[in-house]
């Protein structure tokens, strides 16, 4: 079959080919999908050039979210899934190829009012968001929220699920006015504020009277740090799911906060957690969102969509930050 590999094991974009490998065969309790679809996310970017921690039943492929169609079920009971059946899911790693050998544990049936595109870029986004929100963030109806980086693909998910679950207030940051917009007027944030320009932490501060917000998610590490303490309210939960401005916090870092507030920061990740985790995240998915992704209550946002082939420039596009939504990748 095809699949992308690095030349060299790492390097920029332009590192990336198209390879042939065999097809996986299905382990007892998985099933082989032929790939219609896949998802990009940044820990893509980072697998490419070797700064990701990859877990060690990953295949050297990479990609984690893609939607197909089941081919063939591996030994013992399919698990409710059978030969061509449609289905998205997640992996550990090699969705940029045109098979995967997956768990049935971590399949989805894909809906007929969902395309191939959309489904793919459900898996990794939507679970990440989930967890953050619900299962570390501890989010209950009534309690605030702020997103960062809220017009990342995990954000955009986020601010439905928070606006869903009966949110008293959605707040974001970005680094764009186009991106705040958006946030705002199409997906409905409460408010949005432009890190680069603006002491957000204030603002949020100005517009909560002073009592600051519930659930805080971020992206951004160390630059974000100190803001993250200031706007918290009493008893909030920061989560921790990323440090794309790195993992050294600046001097003068006053953590007061954290005693005085009584706060609670946790980091998280996804792939590195064991299957039966990862299939309670999936059951959250099913049960919280699958409904309105049905019913159009929910909305998959993607940038942009590129032929398999064009994976180089799937991986620039990303680099840029300058994305709404979901890049995807189609296999014909």
């Amino acid at each position: 079959m095809r699949a992308i590999g690095v030349h060299g094991g790492k390097g920029s974009a332009d590192a990336l080919f198209i390879e042939e490998i065999p097809i996986p065969e299905p382990k007892c309790g998985d099933a082989l999908v032929k790939i219609k679809a896949f998802g990009l996310n940044r820990m893509d970017l980072l697998q490419r050039e070797g700064k990701y921690p990859v877990p060690p039943q990953a295949p050297s492929t990479m990609g984690v979210e893609f939607s197909g169609v089941i081919e063939k079920v591996g030994p013992a009971d399919g698990n409710g899934f059978h030969v061509g059946d449609e289905v998205f899911g997640l992996a550990y790693g090699g969705a940029y190829a045109e098979y995967i050998a997956v768990s049935t544990n971590m399949l989805i049936h894909k809906p007929s009012e969902m395309t191939w595109i959309e489904a793919a870029g459900i898996p990794e986004t939507w679970i990440t968001a989930c967890q953050a929100l619900y299962l570390i963030g501890g989010h209950i109806p009534g309690k605030s929220v702020l997103w960062h980086a809220g017009a990342s693909s995990v954000s955009i998910a986020g601010i439905q699920l928070a606006l869903n679950s009966g949110a008293s207030a959605v707040y974001v940051t970005a680094g764009s006015q186009e991106k705040l917009d958006f946030c705002v007027r199409q997906l409905g944030a409460t408010a949005g504020y432009n890190y680069r320009d603006r002491s957000w932490a204030s603002d949020i501060l100005d517009a909560t009277n002073g009592r600051g917000v519930d659930v805080v998610i971020d992206f951004v590490g160390a630059t974000h740090f100190q803001g993250n303490l200031n706007v918290a309210a009493k008893d909030a939960h920061i989560v921790q799911l990323g440090q794309m401005s790195g993992s050294v916090l600046p001097a003068n870092i006053d953590i007061s906060g954290i005693l005085m507030k009584r706060l609670r920061i946790e980091g998280s990740t996804l792939r590195s957690r064991d299957e039966q985790y990862q299939k309670k995240l999936r059951d959250l998915l099913v049960n919280q969102a699958l409904p309105k992704f049905k019913n159009g209550a929910f909305k998959v946002y993607v940038e942009k969509v590129f032929p398999f082939e064009e994976i180089a420039e799937a991986h620039k596009l990303l680099e840029s930050n300058r994305t709404k939504g979901k890049i995807v990748c189609t296999i014909n």
